[in-house]
């Protein structure tokens, strides 16, 4: 990433200054610490500019739809001091003046506004672009008095001037020092981005690395999450198989409850133990009792424990299999963050985590499957549990063809067919999206199974994208 510089924000200012100067500040927003919103209009015309003063992405532009998307812009409902600060100051103030300080990664916005006492005030947003010590602040251009900053900066924290509240505002120390100009950033903007404005390139070139930001920090969260859940379902998985193996004497007590019914007639009543036949080894063997029953009653003890035992093992059975269905769920659900490219793919793994509520008065939108074409037959791939679920349930129909790596996380993978068959040859490249599209690691071999959707079953309240299936078939690749 190469970082904004005095020539680039120059030659943005130059571009847009003509709708800076008599604009109307309408809304004022601070999504973060780090990040503005200042709603503009002028001549019929309003755009949002963006302010960003992190220390490392710290830019200015006017932000497209796209760039705002990307940008995942999510204004809080408590908005923060400095924001409600600039709000009675400027909220409403027209912009009189707009520049930049020469050789200097900073830039003023001047208005002109009416305090409470109606007389006209001359104020000053200065927005300092400079890494780590970037910063917004709020001066009145008359005294020189800082009203706010974004970062308040104390002695402490630099011998060199301090920025708060009450104090006068100086600039940087070296500002307006004379030397050579260079901007990598306005080059490599121009040659990525030859048929867009520079405001439009600004944009684009940020906003793509925020998203790229963004995501990286939402997939590190979502993964912390996903893996604590799914150490817990594993160690419980693991509890439960060593309790069955521990604890498995379920036909050991029937077979004890049996030769003690056979060899009633030894009347071995109220004795510590019994010697048997074993009927099934051909050798003797010798039975514990309790002393204070009889023989039968401890025949029937051992069936009650032979039925505790039978009922302990079918509920720890099916616990088991939920288990192990919730296990191969989260499993899916890593992979899909692992796999996901944009914030909006993470908003529907939040969603189906039930991390986040769906937005109210949102309008719902279309889910959007990634869709290919292979030999003019078409193929859906699902980048998540919701996909999946939804390419199963409203995609597939009874003779499409489904695909999905065995025993590993992956997509599910839909062959459309509609008047012919598809050949061997379709059905492998298939195979290969299975395989490409899975948690599985290179260069190993992995086994795709695919069968006719009419094949597939989704158990009751089985989570989103879990299907059982049969009469499958299986390719190596």
């Amino acid at each position: 990433m190469i970082n904004i510089d005095y020539l680039t924000l120059s030659k943005f200012f130059d571009e847009n200054i003509d709708f800076f100067i008599g604009s109307r500040l309408q809304k004022i927003q601070q999504p973060t610490r780090r990040d503005f919103v200042l709603t503009l209009r002028n001549n019929g015309e309003s755009r949002k500019l963006y302010i960003n003063i992190s220390p490392q992405t710290y830019h200015i532009c006017f932000m497209t739809k796209e760039g705002e998307e990307r940008r995942n812009i999510k204004i809080p409902q408590h908005p923060p001091m400095f924001c409600m600060l600039l709000r009675k100051y400027l909220e409403g103030a027209k912009v009189s003046d707009a520049l930049t300080v020469e050789n200097e990664r900073i830039f003023e916005l001047h208005f002109e506004t009416y305090d409470e006492l109606s007389q006209m005030r001359s104020l000053c947003l200065c927005v300092e672009l400079m890494g780590k010590h970037s910063n917004v602040i709020l001066y009145d251009r008359v005294t020189s008095i800082i009203l706010g900053c974004a970062h308040n900066i104390g002695a402490e924290k630099s011998r060199y001037r301090e920025l708060q509240g009450g104090l006068k505002y100086i600039y940087p120390p070296g500002v307006n020092n004379t030397g050579k100009i260079a901007s990598s950033l306005f080059e490599l903007l121009e040659k990525e981005y030859p048929k867009l404005s520079l405001n439009d390139a600004l944009d684009n070139y940020y906003s793509k690395i925020q998203e790229g930001v963004n995501v990286k920090s939402e997939k590190s969260k979502l993964l912390n999450i996903a893996e604590s859940k799914l150490k817990k379902v594993k160690n419980s998985v693991s509890k439960i198989e060593t309790l069955l193996k521990k604890r498995d004497n379920t036909e050991k007590y029937k077979h004890l409850g049996d030769l003690l019914t056979a060899n009633l007639y030894l009347k071995a009543d109220f004795k510590t133990v019994v010697e048997v036949l074993d009927y099934t080894t051909g050798e003797n063997i010798e039975i514990e009792l309790d002393s204070t029953k009889t023989m039968n009653e401890n025949a029937q003890r051992y069936y009650k424990l032979y039925n505790k035992s039978k009922t302990t093992k079918e509920k720890s059975s099916q616990l088991l299999e939920s288990l192990n269905i919730e296990r191969e769920y989260l499993e899916n659900i890593i992979y899909s963050i692992n796999r996901a490219e944009s914030i909006k793919d993470l908003e529907e793994i939040k969603l189906e985590l039930g991390i986040c509520e769906p937005k109210k008065h949102e309008k719902k939108q279309p889910l959007v499957v990634t869709k290919l074409e292979i030999e003019g037959f078409e193929v859906y791939i699902g980048k998540n549990n919701k996909q999946n679920d939804y390419i199963v349930s409203k995609l597939a129909k009874d003779n499409d063809y489904w695909f999905h790596t065995r025993l590993c996380a992956g997509s599910h993978v839909l062959l459309k067919v509609k008047d012919k068959e598809p050949d061997e040859k379709v059905l492998f490249e298939c195979c290969k999206l299975a395989r490409e599209y899975s948690s599985a690691t290179q260069p190993s071999k992995v086994g795709v199974i695919y069968t006719r959707a009419k094949y597939l079953r989704k158990p009751p309240a089985a989570p989103l994208g879990y299907v059982t299936y049969k009469n499958e078939k299986e390719v190596l690749v």
